[in-house]
């Protein structure tokens, strides 16, 4: 039996758990959920009443926050289903409801106030009206809706589902590079920010970003599809990979200049070293095949801890080609920029190295080769992931100015630490494609060994 703080006042239907445990966004997959509501927020939307829960879920080993939005119609939907009926009120998944994306906005760009939530307008933004909303297929941390704006650039609005204490680093760091007049990422719209109640802090409040607003690009081209159409046919990517080189470094800068860089120190190498050997850890007791590259492994680890080490400034965080989207007349343009999502908020958002996003988006290029076997029954030519690489390294070298080739040490132990990362995910979800990050983790570990 599920357990809820406040059902009464609430209207949680006595569905929820069970709805809760099929959506995309429920880290607690293979468990039955145990649901505690710590509280929430309500706005009036003509007909809907628009009830935003902060859920707790105590079914798995980390407990989880939700923000699960739900509105309450006296009068049934046509179009969407019902998760449930409470006192003759039906209740949907507030998203797929039509009155919901529009009252968000309007409570965004009024800069609004509704209980401890706050609406926060990106300066310039022009008013807007919302024609049409519709939920973007596919998503699986996060609800983003699309919504038609009458005489204006469509809008995307993301909803953050599982919260955390902290500012998100998709809002800040965005933000800042639109707030720079940079086209390389989409125009922000504004933002909503909250608090509820965490006993685990010191005032016991904890505080962050529940929704974003940005500018959507209609006809944008997903970069893992482009690159992956290419590879099938064996079609060179390196002039679009140097493209990609060049706005990866140009969006680096951008982030250097907007939000403070720091000194890289023996203390942030010792800690980035051990998150290094964890993984490593980890990936062996996943796949103990690797063993025997244990010693080559830890010798790439030690090469780079003897290494020079640039400063540390904000990065991407989770950067590989399924974050970059080719708009019409615009080129590359990057997205999503929370950081990866087993990471703690905090955590995401500490400066950090700008080669982690470099390696990140090499891996990104291996697995397009690799997968293209493993999808398709093809064969991607040998050199088409090396010409790809190689591009990206010349454009981001040219852009940047900094031959990330004189960091080699830094450039593959960070590689190899990702293609650990990549090794228990597939361990563990799709097993039939370890072979890709394992086979980079011996080509990485065999040639630093031939130095």
């Amino acid at each position: 039996m599920s357990e809820y703080a406040g059902t009464t006042e609430s209207h949680l239907p006595e569905q929820l758990a069970t709805w809760v445990a099929k959506q995309r966004w429920y880290a607690g997959k293979g468990s039955e959920p145990r649901l505690e509501r710590i509280g929430g927020w309500t706005i009036e939307s003509g007909d809907a009443r628009i009830a935003t829960h902060y859920i707790l879920d105590r079914g798995i080993d980390s407990i989880r926050l939700y923000q699960v939005p739900l509105t309450e119609r006296r009068t049934p939907l046509e179009t969407v289903q019902a998760i449930g009926i409470v006192d003759g009120l039906h209740i949907y998944d507030a998203p797929h409801d039509p009155a919901y994306a529009p009252a968000i906005l309007e409570l965004v760009m009024a800069e609004g106030v509704a209980g401890d939530t706050r609406g926060h307008r990106q300066p310039g933004t022009p008013p807007m009206t919302i024609s049409a909303s519709a939920v973007l297929r596919g998503e699986q941390s996060n609800t983003s809706i699309i919504c038609e704006v009458e005489a204006g650039t469509p809008v995307i609005l993301k909803v953050f589902r599982s919260l955390h204490h902290g500012d998100n680093p998709d809002v800040i760091l965005q933000s800042a590079i639109a707030g720079a007049g940079s086209p390389l990422v989409p125009t922000s719209v504004g933002y909503l920010s909250g608090q509820w109640r965490d006993s685990g802090r010191p005032d016991r409040i904890a505080r962050g970003h529940l929704a974003f607003a940005q500018e959507f690009i209609p006809g944008a081209r997903d970069a893992w599809r482009m690159a992956l159409d290419a590879a099938v046919v064996g079609t060179d990517f390196s002039a679009e990979a140097r493209a990609l080189g060049e706005a990866t470094a140009q969006v680096h800068a951008t982030l250097a200049e907007a939000l403070p860089t720091r000194q890289t120190t023996a203390g942030d190498i010792e800690e980035i070293i051990a998150g290094m050997r964890g993984r490593l850890d980890q990936a062996l007791r996943d796949l103990p095949s690797l063993e025997e590259y244990r010693p080559l492994i830890e010798n790439v680890f030690e090469s780079a801890r003897d290494a020079s080490w640039p400063a540390l400034q904000r990065i991407h965080g989770d950067y590989h080609l399924g974050q970059v989207l080719a708009a019409p007349g615009r080129g590359w343009v990057l997205v999503d920029f929370e950081g990866e999502p087993l990471r703690a908020m905090t955590e995401r958002s500490e400066p950090d190295i700008t080669l982690r996003d470099v390696a990140g988006m090499l891996r990104s290029f291996d697995y397009v080769a690799g997968s293209v076997a493993l999808t398709s029954g093809g064969e991607t030519p040998p050199e088409w992931a090396s010409a790809a690489r190689h591009g990206f390294i010349d454009g981001y070298i040219a852009a940047s100015g900094n031959d990330v080739r004189e960091h080699r040490e830094l450039l593959d132990a960070f590689e190899i630490d990702k293609a650990l990362y990549e090794a228990v995910y597939e361990v563990r979800n799709r097993p039939d494609w370890v072979g890709i990050p394992a086979a980079a983790i011996r080509r990485l570990a065999e040639r630093r060994a031939r130095l």
